[in-house]
This record gives structure tokens, sequence and C-alpha cells, in this order.
């Protein structure tokens, strides 16, 4: 790789500001709780799902799940497990509220509402993220949690990606999004490029 080659590529990678725009997307994605008639929960659910591909707001509605557990029976001598609603009559949904989404979700049939609605005409407050984690980690989809084996301060090399071969060292670790930084010499000086998990691996 030559001067004009490598430099081409801390230009382009100072230039294309992609992590900040993924993080906006994430920072809308919020879950919300509707309320629907009892023991129409799926029946709502699949009508959602419908939607969301027929208005093509894939974008904006992104999960819709019925809270469910295993509940363990003894019955006749047996042990049974049956999956039973955590919250009857209730439904989440993952989305980016705004008005086109707020329309097709309260619009679906069988949905009579949001929870937490302040007033007629207002949008709806999300559910914290201490609650989303309770429901999914209750349902056995929580988030996986990461297994990192490298520490600030560790020398990588960067086995994909333009700053492929490139060795340097860990400056900053984020779990959340998958990626550090690393601090990578180039013509002598110090340059803090992001990377992926995959994309390094420890020396």
């Amino acid at each position: 790789m030559d001067q004009d080659q490598a430099s081409a590529l801390v230009t382009e990678d100072e230039s294309v500001p992609a992590a900040p725009a993924q993080k906006k997307q994430d920072d809308r994605k919020k879950w919300y709780v509707i309320h629907t008639y009892s023991g129409y929960e799926n029946k709502v659910k699949a009508n959602l799902e419908r939607r969301i591909h027929s208005m093509n707001m894939q974008d904006k509605i992104f999960r819709v799940l019925v809270p469910m557990e295993d509940e363990v029976e003894f019955k006749d001598g047996k042990r049974k497990i049956t999956p039973k609603k955590v919250f009857p009559g209730y439904v989440l949904v993952e989305m980016d509220m705004d008005d086109g989404s707020w329309y097709v979700v309260r619009n679906t049939s069988g949905v009579t509402g949001f929870v937490g609605s302040p007033g007629s005409g207002e949008k709806p407050v999300p559910l914290q993220e201490k609650e989303v984690k309770t429901i999914l980690k209750q349902m056995g989809i929580e988030t996986p949690k990461l297994k990192i084996d490298f520490a600030k301060g560790d020398r990588i090399k960067v086995t994909s990606g333009p700053f492929f071969d490139f060795t340097g060292i860990v400056d900053d670790i984020q779990p959340e999004k998958e990626k550090v930084r690393a601090l990578i010499s180039i013509f002598g000086r110090e340059t803090p490029v992001e990377l992926e998990f995959y994309q390094i691996e420890k020396v």
C-alpha cells in the first residue's frame, strides 16, 4: 500500500459518519405496550405484522411480541409444560414512534389503544429499558451476552476491511455497539480507527 492509498483510506474513514447514523436509529427504537381484547393477542400480532408489510413500515415497526412463559404443571401424574401469556390483553411493539407508525399500530384491528398515553392525540410513553430486559429475559429471548477476550491496551491485528493486516492498540471498547477504537500507526502517526469486533484478533 503506497502513501496515497493509505491517506485515501484514512480520509474515507473520517468522512463517512456511519456509526452515528446507526446510533441515531437505535436511539429511536423503543418498546411500547398496546392493549387488546383478551384472548385476541396472537390475532392482533398477526394483523399488525401483515399491516407492517403491506404498508412498508419495516423501517419503523421492528418487532411485535406477545409475552409468554412456560408454565410447568403436573396432571395425571405427568409433567406438562404449557405456554402461558404473561400479560393477558397486552402486546409489546418495538418501534420508532412517529405519526405514521403510531397510526398504523393504533388502527390495527383488535387494538384498543396504547398503554401510557398521556391524553387523546398525544404520543404514548415507552417502556423503560430495565422493564424491557426483565420481560425479554422472562421470555428467554434476552440479548446474548458478548464474550470479549481483549481489553484496553491489548495489541490487535486487523483481519478484514480497509485496514487489513495493520496492527494497533485497543484504546476503547464499546460492547453495546460491538466495536472498538484502536490506535493504528500510519506513517509513524497513531490514528484512531473504529473497528468491528469481528475485524480484529488479539496478537
